[in-house]
């Protein structure tokens, strides 16, 4: 069967047989393109800690400072500084947006504020700093994204971090749930949105595996993680094994999300977005050593 010639249902059932392989650690090639088997091995860097949060839950922020600044490094090189990462990334001149997910596991906002300083420190003022959730104005003023959501699952598509995390600047959020979450990638090529993002931190703090819509805390544990890349859809790709390990683990066997989180392998062979092939991401891992889950 010839790309041109694979139906929408085609490309749906390949999806979900893809995202199956995930949970084998198999690479979840369904329906290549050529510029997706060209595409170079994408970098994402996991930096934990024990003491990223305390006993009650709060944030650690001087733990967590460093834990970013490492975690961004990483992300762009093995010999990079992170003062000097940052400046790579972004310039003074820059409007910058911070994408927060809010509902079901939030981002900590202390990451955000953490995140602000370190924009202001590459010479950023305050007042060209975006907080954003839903604002498509405040989208199209910006000249940089950075994605910056919780890891968690999701009741409408399976996965909710990354890919979803623009959901509303579609103006149309019902339109991507369900096997229509896998044209969630479409939104990342919005005009006033495509090839914004410079960086994608994920908040794997306390993690939720389990779908909501309300948090359960039988399924929300402390990872201690921050995960950083400049790959949207290899840092949903690593956030994704994570939550699928941890379900595996609490249930003794294997425990598939439902919905299959199919926008991940389509933001790759339908859009174009990055890597979901866990054999063409590199994982660079620091911290605190135990239970990975990767």
């Amino acid at each position: 069967m010839t790309s041109e010639g694979i139906t929408r249902r085609d490309f749906l059932k390949g999806t979900v047989a893809g995202v199956a392989g995930f949970a084998l650690g198999n690479a979840p090639y369904v329906y290549g393109t050529s510029g997706a088997s060209q595409r170079s091995t994408s970098v994402v860097a996991i930096v934990r800690s024990q003491e990223a949060l305390t006993k009650d839950m709060s944030v650690n922020l001087d733990v967590c400072k460093e834990m970013l600044r490492t975690a961004v490094a990483q992300a762009l090189g093995d010999k990079i500084e992170p003062s000097a990462a940052w400046k790579k990334l972004f310039k003074p001149s820059d409007t910058v947006g911070i994408v927060t997910s809010k509902a079901v596991n939030p981002t900590h906002m202390e990451l955000v504020e953490l995140v602000k300083l370190e924009l202001m420190s590459v010479g950023i003022p305050n007042h060209k700093i975006r907080f954003i959730q839903r604002e498509i104005d405040l989208v199209k003023e910006c000249s940089a994204l950075i994605a910056l959501p919780a890891l968690k699952a999701h009741w409408l598509t399976g996965i909710g971090t990354v890919l979803k995390l623009y959901i509303m600047f579609s103006g149309k959020p019902s339109d991507y749930h369900n096997e229509n979450s896998a044209k969630l990638g479409e939104i990342w090529n919005l005009d006033f949105v495509k090839g914004k993002t410079r960086l994608v931190l994920i908040d794997a703090l306390r993690p939720t595996c389990d779908k909501g819509p309300q948090v359960d805390p039988r399924y929300q544990w402390v990872y201690g993680g921050i995960i950083a890349s400049t790959d949207p859809v290899a840092a949903e790709a690593v956030g994704l094994k994570i939550i699928q390990a941890k379900r595996d683990e609490i249930k003794g066997e294997p425990w598939p999300l439902s919905p299959p989180p199919i926008c991940v392998v389509a933001a790759d062979r339908e859009y174009g977005l990055g890597n979901s092939d866990l054999k063409k991401i590199r994982i660079k891992k620091f911290g605190w050593n135990q239970n990975w889950l990767i």
